[in-house]
């Protein structure tokens, strides 16, 4: 009898603490909601009689939420990839892999293409370890060496086409060399078909002719990247690359 007693105290012990953790909880989440009520309703009176402060608030916001976007990371001459870059990747097919979170939008315009009936061209190299990068920056060194160039021109000429290990978009894996990567591309129907409908699927031409200057990369027109389709379209219509579009987020930002 003791026994049954003794287990009947201790369900309705146990059922009052779940009863008094659920309460808890219910007056957390209270506290919390009301916390960011006091926020909003702080922010709304700070810029209550000031609605250009408010307007330049919320565009800092936007423009600092897009320059920490990582479609957006930055890698170049003088930008190298970030020691602690999280970097997950799925295969193209049996030899290429790319971004896990842009793989489908990749295959996707892939797939556009073929349904357009563009089924010549294919991704030549995408996704490259720090180490495949070093041999290959290496390798074109040295030919130029071969040809009677010293190392410092050799390596002047070859990053007009290889960027050192760590600079390349290729170690980003967001990245995609299209087919024999030379200028005979520009002529084909898939160049074409990229040039009007690749932002539609978050890619752009990295390297442009008339950009040279600003990205010190050789016009590549086999070259696309990965930056989302949101800012695809705002830097084409902007009429920029992505160190200037970078910039111009910065400016807006900071000015």
């Amino acid at each position: 009898m003791k026994n049954i007693v003794f287990i009947i105290l201790l369900i309705i012990i146990i059922f009052l603490a779940v009863e008094n953790f659920h309460k808890n909880k219910e007056i957390d989440n209270l506290h919390a909601n009301i916390s960011k009520k006091e926020q909003q309703t702080e922010i709304e009176a700070t810029f209550q009689d000031d609605k250009e402060s408010k307007k330049d608030y919320e565009n800092d916001i936007k423009f600092e939420k897009k320059l920490t976007d990582w479609k957006l990371t930055l890698v170049n001459y003088e930008n190298e990839l970030p020691d602690n870059y999280n970097l997950e990747l799925a295969n193209i097919d049996n030899s290429r892999q790319f971004d896990k979170r842009a793989i489908y939008e990749l295959n996707e315009m892939l797939k556009a293409l073929k349904e357009n009936g563009i089924n010549n061209i294919w991704v030549q190299s995408a996704y490259r370890s720090i180490e495949y990068q070093n041999n290959l920056f290496n390798e074109k060194v040295n030919t130029y060496k071969k040809q009677g160039k010293t190392q410092e021109e050799a390596e002047r000429l070859t990053l007009q086409t290889i960027n050192k290990p760590g600079t390349s978009e290729h170690n980003l894996g967001l990245a995609v060399d299209f087919n024999y990567v030379d200028y005979s591309f520009e002529k084909s129907k898939g160049f074409k078909w990229l040039e009007e409908n690749a932002e539609n699927y978050g890619f752009i031409l990295r390297y442009r002719k008339d950009k040279e200057e600003i990205t010190k990369v050789d016009y590549e027109p086999w070259h696309w990247r990965y930056v989302g389709k949101e800012y695809a379209k705002e830097i084409n219509e902007l009429d920029m690359c992505l160190e200037e579009y970078i910039d111009y987020l910065n400016n807006n930002l900071y000015n």
